[in-house]
C-alpha cells in the first residue's frame, strides 16, 4: 500500500516532520511518501494562502495516480481541496482537521483544538460545524505563533503549545486536546504526557485512517458529487490544470 501525504505549502522541513510522524504509526507493508507542493506559499495561514495552495496540492494528486499512489493525507489543519482532490482520487483523501476532530470524540466526550494564530480558528470552527462536531469542540485556542515560528531556534514554540494544552484541559473541561497544525506533530507525544490527556495530531489519525479505507477496499463514493470533474478549457495560468482528454496536471 502507498499512501502520500502531502503537504500543501512548499516548507520542505515541515514536509519531512510530517513524513516522519506518518511513518511511525504506519503499519509493516505501507510506504508512505512525503511530498510537497511544487507551487504555492510557504505556510498556510489565511484564506488567500489556503486558496493559492489548492493548485500545487491538486498537481501532486494528479501526479500521485499516475503513479498508482493507493491513498492520500492532505497537511494542513484547514484542510484545503480536500473535495476538489476527492475528484481526482481513486482512493481516500483524508484532511487531517477531520481525522484529528473525528479520532477526539472517539476518546473522550469533548475536545478543544490548540492552533497557531488567532486568524485561523474561524476555519477550524467552520469544519467543526460541517463534520457535525461544533458541540464536542469546547474552544480553538491559538498560541499566536506564526506556523514557520514552529521551527525556529529560540521562539519557545513547545513551551507556549504545552501551556495552552494545559490551559485548554483547565479552562475549557477538554477531555481531548487536538494540535491544530500538521507543524505542531512531532509534540504530540510530548504534550500529552505533560498535561495528562490524550493529544491528537491529525497527520498520524489521517495516515491511519487512509491506511484503514484502502485495507477495507473503500474509497470516496463518485456517484454524484465526487464524480470526475467535467472537462472544459482552462485558460491563463491554469491552461494546464485543464481535465480535456489527453490533459496532464
Amino acid at each position: 500500500m502507498r499512501i502520500q501525504v502531502v503537504n500543501p505549502n512548499t516548507t520542505e522541513t515541515m514536509t519531512a516532520t510530517m513524513g516522519a510522524c506518518a511513518r511511525a504509526v504506519a503499519a509493516v507493508g505501507t510506504t508512505v511518501e512525503a511530498v510537497t507542493s511544487p507551487m504555492g506559499p510557504a505556510s498556510i495561514e489565511s484564506h488567500y494562502d489556503e486558496a493559492l495552495a489548492v493548485p500545487g496540492l491538486l498537481r501532486v494528486v494528479a501526479a500521485g495516480e499516475r503513479d498508482g499512489v493507493d491513498g492520500y493525507v492532505v497537511g494542513c489543519f484547514g484542510d484545503p481541496g480536500v473535495d476538489a482532490a476527492r475528484e481526482l482520487a481513486r482512493g481516500p483523501v483524508i484532511g487531517i482537521a477531520e481525522a484529528a476532530m473525528r479520532t477526539a470524540v472517539l476518546l473522550g466526550r469533548t475536545f478543544s483544538v490548540v492552533t497557531t494564530l488567532s486568524r485561523t480558528a474561524g476555519r477550524a470552527w467552520e469544519l467543526a460545524a460541517r463534520f457535525g462536531l461544533a458541540a464536542q469542540c469546547r474552544q480553538v485556542r491559538a498560541c499566536e505563533i506564526p506556523v514557520l515560528d514552529l521551527e525556529r531556534p529560540g521562539s519557545n514554540a513547545e513551551h507556549r503549545i504545552t501551556e495552552e494544552c494545559r490551559r485548554a484541559v483547565a479552562e475549557d473541561d477538554a477531555d481531548v486536546v487536538v494540535l491544530g497544525c500538521a507543524g505542531m506533530a512531532d509534540l504530540c507525544a510530548r504534550i500529552s504526557a505533560a498535561v495528562g490527556v490524550p493529544v491528537v495530531d491529525g497527520v498520524a489519525a489521517a495516515t491511519k485512517m487512509v491506511e484503514s479505507l484502502v485495507a477495507l477496499g473503500l474509497t470516496t463514493s463518485t456517484r454524484l458529487e465526487f464524480a470526475r470533474p467535467p472537462t472544459k478549457p482552462y485558460t491563463g495560468l491554469l491552461s494546464s490544470f485543464s481535465l480535456e482528454t489527453g490533459a496532464t496536471i
